[in-house]
This record gives structure tokens, sequence and C-alpha cells, in this order.
């Protein structure tokens, strides 16, 4: 009995211990990566992949696996594409869609004089001639269809243009889809090229009648955004829609075109969808979308054409996220969840007995066998009298009678959600571990608080929303248990120039600062970015428009390279050699700037990264670094 006692003392030290490890870069980096790929044809099983990284390898490797609708073991599988239904094949059977690439466009010298081959000068007149991390070398991607049969030949139903679809740089195949009768192939396209490309969003829904060869754009009378197409159960045209040409965070509706006309099913919803799934009887529509500092799960009802306006419905609620919507079997939706201390796992939500089924355990094991941190909800008071949703990271094993080094992060976008995302960059988790508390407000310009709320930052980056970040970090600094005296300031993209902007106006609140491919002069960024539409709306307009009272204080007062006169913290700025959206010269800028004024400062430069940081070692390199920084400095 007494051998027994200690034997169980000594295993739940043992039990303790092993409790008690903390997230750190390398095993962050372990961690599997799972993405839904659909329900299997017999809806017996879902079909997902896991991508695990590997520092050695220094690439990702990927695994597929089927697990039952109902939960039980996850198995191991090679031949994944013959288990699932194949979108690209017409539903009679007879032919496959799918994209290639073209080359329409002479670029290169050697296009243009092909005696001189060895000439690499490229050539353009107009503007788009590079997109996110690549040139444009004159070749789009366009949509094709063979018959099934022997020795086919591919037709491009897009012969000649210079428009890309699938849309660059992101798009796949969800761009384009089969019509339920196979006559027709539908798909997202922006018909403009060059500068007009640069300055809109207006892609439409275009539809190709294999019969006539004949293309009609189904979707002309909008001019944003016009993607995600898809038919319901019952043949209904469903997709989704921006009205604003140039906005890319523009409200985004579900619409269905419907006996010819066109109904906006969350047109009086005050929210914005991210993605949608169709009930197998065609009569509601699913959709996630952002609320209140979380990813959830909504329902509205189609009314087809009665005056019955459609309702939407929460379904879910609590402090996760919900993505990657896989389908729906029965009384059960097929989702992704996630929160600050858990990466994405497979989950079943019952819709009718509102009850979770946790389906795939990727890192359940790596969780289990770590302090986690401690996420708080908190409401902050703005300045001009509104209440704001402060996300609050407490150090695991936090302990409210010590002092900690508290980070103020200021989320990119800028019109992009806070929720309960889980980075494998920006990790809450991580820097929790590190024994910082995070404070991550969902200030002016956040998803999930209303379109209003969401539009406020929208010519207006220096304003109102800065205010709401000094709100947040003054209102955490009230706590005994935050070092007023350490407090830095994090983020990238709009979150590095708020780090840029803060640390001009921020009076001397942050020791430290670390901005990550961050607009630091909104002048050289108007002439250097790519997707023009992007500044043209949020910027208000050019610079040279010089009775543009909106644009010139963007480019006066709301310029964080105005205000370099008043650094005086010390500043880590990282860079992406191949980000065209914040190119290189905005951080090469900053850098110099900090420089020249005698302010410590460390440039940390990744020539073939784009607007994110990919490569696995790579990311080591930016997480020891991240952590160097703060150490050093805070």
């Amino acid at each position: 009995m007494k051998k027994l006692l200690i034997l169980t003392l000594i295993t739940m030290s043992i039990n303790a211990v092993v409790a008690q490890n903390l997230m750190s870069p390398e095993l962050l980096w372990k961690l599997g990566r799972i993405s839904p790929l659909g329900i299997s044809k017999d809806e017996k099983n879902i079909i997902y992949k896991v991508s695990t990284p590997s520092v050695e390898e220094n690439k990702s490797n990927s695994k597929y696996y089927s697990v039952p609708v109902n939960g039980g073991n996850a198995i191991e599988i090679s031949d994944y594409k013959s288990l699932l239904a194949d979108k690209n094949i017409s539903p009679d059977g007879k032919y496959t869609v799918y994209n290639e690439e073209v080359k329409i466009d002479k670029v290169h010298g050697k296009d243009f004089y092909p005696n001189l081959d060895k000439s690499n000068a490229q050539i353009y007149n107009g503007l788009d001639y590079r997109h996110w991390d690549s040139w444009n070398e004159g070749k789009f991607n366009h949509v094709f269809y063979k018959s099934n049969g022997e020795k086919s030949v591919g037709i491009d139903i897009m012969k000649g243009e210079n428009f890309d679809a699938p849309q660059k740089p992101f798009g796949g195949d969800e761009d384009y889809i089969w019509s339920p009768d196979s006559k027709s192939i539908l798909y997202v396209c922006k018909k403009k090229a060059g500068t007009a490309y640069a300055i809109s969003t207006n892609t439409d829904i275009y539809e190709y009648h294999l019969e006539t060869g004949i293309t009609e754009n189904r979707t002309e009378s909008n001019l944003g955004y016009d993607t995600n197409p898809t038919f319901s159960p019952t043949g209904n045209l469903t997709w989704l829609q921006m009205k604003r040409d140039g906005y890319e965070a523009d409200k985004n509706d579900i619409v269905v075109s419907f006996k010819g006309t066109t109904i906006n099913l969350t047109a009086n919803w005050d929210g914005s969808v991210e993605s949608f799934v169709w009930s197998k009887d065609g009569k509601n529509v699913y959709f996630q979308a952002p609320v209140d500092g979380t990813l959830q799960l909504f329902v509205v009802d189609f009314p087809g054409l009665t005056k019955k306006l459609p309702q939407v419905v929460q379904v879910t609620n609590g402090d996760f996220d919900v993505s990657g919507l896989a389908g729906i079997v029965g009384d059960k939706i097929f989702v992704t969840k996630s929160d600050m201390n858990h990466a994405a796992e497979l989950y079943s939500y019952d819709l009718k007995k509102k009850v979770w089924n946790q389906l795939s355990n990727v890192n359940t094991a790596t969780y289990s066998s770590l302090a986690l941190s401690k996420t708080e909800r908190r409401y902050v008071t703005t300045t001009d009298g509104k209440k704001m949703l402060v996300w609050v990271i407490l150090p695991p094993n936090f302990d409210a009678s010590k002092k900690y080094p508290t980070l103020l992060y200021c989320q990119g976008g800028p019109q992009s959600p806070l929720t309960q995302f889980y980075s494998f960059r920006w990790n809450f988790q991580l820097m929790a571990a590190n024994g910082y508390i995070v404070v991550a407000p969902n200030r002016r310009g956040m998803q999930g608080h209303g379109v209003e709320w969401n539009e406020q930052i929208s010519k207006d980056w220096g304003g109102q929303v800065m205010r709401d970040y000094l709100s947040a970090i003054d209102d955490m600094a009230k706590e005994n248990y935050v070092d007023k005296a350490r407090l830095g300031c994090v983020g990238a993209s709009y979150g590095g120039y708020s780090a840029f902007y803060l640390a001009g106006i921020h009076n001397n609140r942050f020791k430290t600062f670390i901005a990550h491919d961050g607009v630091f002069n909104t002048t050289s960024m108007f002439g250097t970015t790519e997707e023009v539409f992007f500044n043209n709306w949020d910027f208000g307009g050019a610079y040279w428009e010089k009775d543009n009272k909106e644009a010139q204080k963007t480019y006066t007062e709301f310029n964080p390279a105005t205000h370099v006169d008043k650094w005086n913290a010390p500043i880590l700025i990282i860079q992406g050699g191949m980000d065209f959206r914040v190119p290189i010269g905005q951080s090469q800028e900053a850098f110099q700037a900090a420089q020249l004024r005698g302010i410590k400062s460390r440039f940390l430069y990744f020539p073939e990264e784009n607007h994110w940081v990919l490569n696995p070692q790579n990311a080591q390199v930016w997480q020891k670094e991240f952590y160097k920084w703060l150490k050093e400095t805070l």
C-alpha cells in the first residue's frame, strides 16, 4: 500500500512537471496544420490534410486522413481524391474543367527583340506590372475544359484575353464551377488590364456556354467584388458580393439569383460574411462571420420570392473561432475550430442538439503537456464614449502579485477581424509563454462590431484608431500587475504602420517597438504599392491632389515619416524582399531615419519572403530575433 502511494505521488509529480512545459518557437513549428478537404462521396467520412513544417528540411510535409463523421479513429490514406466528389467534372460526367497559365502579352526584351535573347529587360505600358510577390511576365490564368475521352484537347474559354481566372494571387479552382445542367461554366474574373486592373476591385461572375461559345456577364450591374460562385441544391446561383468598386473591405453579402431576381440574404444584417454553405434542402444558408472578437457560425433562411425578410440567426457562441466550413451531413455541420491556445482541429456541430464533437486530434497531445495562457475579455471606454473589446492574454501560471512586461499588439488589415485566431508567427500563446502580457484591442476598423465600426478607419489611419490603441494600453496599465516601465508595441502591415506612427506620438508610454512590413511613408507607399485601389480608398486619394483635404491629411498628419523627430525608443524593423504590397522602401526609409537619428534600431531582412514569413527556417529566425529584441530592450 505504501509503495502504491509513493508510486502514485511520483506519477503525479511527473505529470505536474510535464504540464508545466511552455510553448516555444521550435515546438510551435512542429504543430500540424489541418485543412478539411470535404465529405466523402458516401457521406461516411471527413477527408482532411495535415501539413507539418520541417525546420531541418526547410519545407512542409503533408499527409491525408479520413475520419468517420460520427467520430472515431482517423486513418491515414494515400488516394484521397477517389473518396471525394470532383467538382471539376461536369454533372453529366462528360467534361473536366481546369486552369492553366497562358502567355498573352509581350513583356520581356526578347519578346520584342528575338535576336536579343539574353536580355532580361521588362517593358510595361501600364500598372499591374507586379502583384503580391510576383512580376507580371505576360502570363495569365485561363479556364479550360476538355471531354473525358482519350486524346481530348483542352478548349481555352478565355482565348486571347489578358485577364486572370482564377484570380491572382490567391485564387484556385473555387473560382470556377459547372452549371447543374453541364451546359455552361461559370468563373470569377476581373476583366481589366494594366492600370485599370490596379485601381479596381470589380470582379464579376461570367458564364461561358459550351454550345455557342458565348460568354455573358452574370453580375455586370454590381461594381465591387463578386466571388465564390456556387449553386444551391435547387439550382440557384449564389455568390458573395461587395457593392463598392475599390473598397476591398466592403460589407460582404450572400446573394442569390432566383427566377430572374437577385435576392440579398444578408442585406439587413449588420455584419460581413466570410464563407458559406447551403443546407441540403436548399432552405437555409449557413455562413461564417466575425462577431465580438470571434468567428462564429450563422444561418439565414431563403425566402424565395415572398415578401418575408431573410432572418439571420447566430448558431454558435463562445470564445473560439469557427472556420473551414467542410459541409453538412444530416443534422451535423463540419468545421474547424481554434482559439488563442489551440491551433485548428476538425469538429462536427450538431445543429439540433447544439453539441460539439472533436473529430481530429492533430495537436491534442502536445497541448495537454503545456501550461496554457489565460485569455480574458476586457471592455474599455474609448475617447468618443464607445465600448471597445480588448483581448488580454496572460502568461501561464499568472500571478497577480507580480509585475509583467506588457505588449500592445496592433492588428494588420487594417480592416481584418481580431478574433480567437491561432497564428504561427504572431502567436499570443508564445508571447505569453515568454512572460509577456498581450493587449490586443478590437480597435476601429475591426469587423465583427458592425459595419460603421469597421468603416471608421478608412481615410482616418492616424485618428480615432490611434486613440483606441492608447485607451486600451492606458486602461490596462492601471493594473498593479502591469509593469508600466516595460511596455512594448508590436505589429505587422497596418500594425507595422501603427508601430511607426505610435513611435512618434506615444509620449514616453512605450519602451520599445517592433514593426514588420509596415507603412512608414504614406507618400512613397502610394507611389510603389501594387493594388492602387486600396490606397485610393483608404488614403482618400493621391498625394498630388492638393485640394483633397482627406488625402492631404493622410500624407501629412497621418504620415509616420513626419513624426520621426519625436522618435525616442528602440525599434526593430522587419521586411520581406518580395513584399510588393508594402514594398521594401518603407522599411528602408524607417531604418535609415532611426539610424541617422541615433536611435537603437535593427533591420531584419528576408530577401525571398513576401508580406508573410512562410519558410520554416526563416520563421525560426523571425521568432528568435523577435524575442531577442524584446529581451534586449524591454
